[in-house]
């Protein structure tokens, strides 16, 4: 398949999933959300947030901060200026249509870059690392909030078996942070610097990634 292709197909499943992502992703996924942002904001005011999607945990920065969203899914960034708008965050300074692969900010822009639960559902995750890592500045961190299989033991047996239901609901449990642990250090430039567990019960992890400065 095309990533053309692909790219509608990705589209007209989030315009699906829009109006009620929500209701499905809020709770659960708060705690690591909230822990991603935290980590993000530590390392400057601006930055980006790859994957906002409805925007979620753009309430969760401070007023301090300098926050850009993008999106492939129109719809869901209606439903994030929708909060914007609402709650008055107006650190949130766009949120832009843009496919995380080919991201449309000059090197070295950002202090952060944040991706929560997205880097496995993207098709060519090492391109979106790559373009993460190019925008930001040296000694900018990547902050991924995700879930992660298990690399081995009973429980990675479990989540290998009912990995397509887990992957029908955004989570890929054949997708091992060892992967981008791998990247990270073909890059040269990159060191992760901190994967931990978050809630409920280590499902979520949280991973920093710092660009040498």
């Amino acid at each position: 398949m095309t990533d053309g292709a692909t790219t509608v197909l990705m589209r007209k499943a989030y315009a699906r999933w829009a109006p009620i992502y929500d209701l499905v992703y809020d709770k659960l996924t708060e705690p690591a959300a909230r822990a991603a942002v935290n980590a993000a904001v530590a390392c400057g005011p601006k930055v980006l947030e790859a994957g906002v999607g409805t925007g979620l945990s753009l309430g969760y920065y401070p007023m301090h901060a300098e926050v850009y969203g993008v999106d492939l899914s129109e719809d869901m960034l209606r439903r994030a200026q929708e909060k914007v708008d609402r709650r008055g965050l107006t650190y949130v300074k766009s949120l832009q249509v843009m496919d995380v692969t080919r991201l449309g900010f000059p090197d070295g822009t950002f202090d952060a870059v944040t991706a929560q639960f997205i880097i496995t559902l993207v098709p060519e995750p090492e391109t979106a690392l790559d373009e993460f890592m190019r925008v930001l500045r040296p000694g900018g961190e990547i902050v991924l909030a995700n879930h992660w299989g298990q690399p081995s033991g009973p429980v990675a047996k479990v989540e290998e078996m009912v990995s397509p239901i887990a992957k029908a609901i955004g989570w890929s449990s054949a997708f091992k942070a060892s992967r981008v642990e791998a990247w990270a250090q073909r890059t040269g430039r990159m060191e992760v610097v901190e994967l931990r567990s978050l809630f409920p019960s280590g499902f979520f992890k949280l991973m920093r990634i710092k660009k040498k400065a």
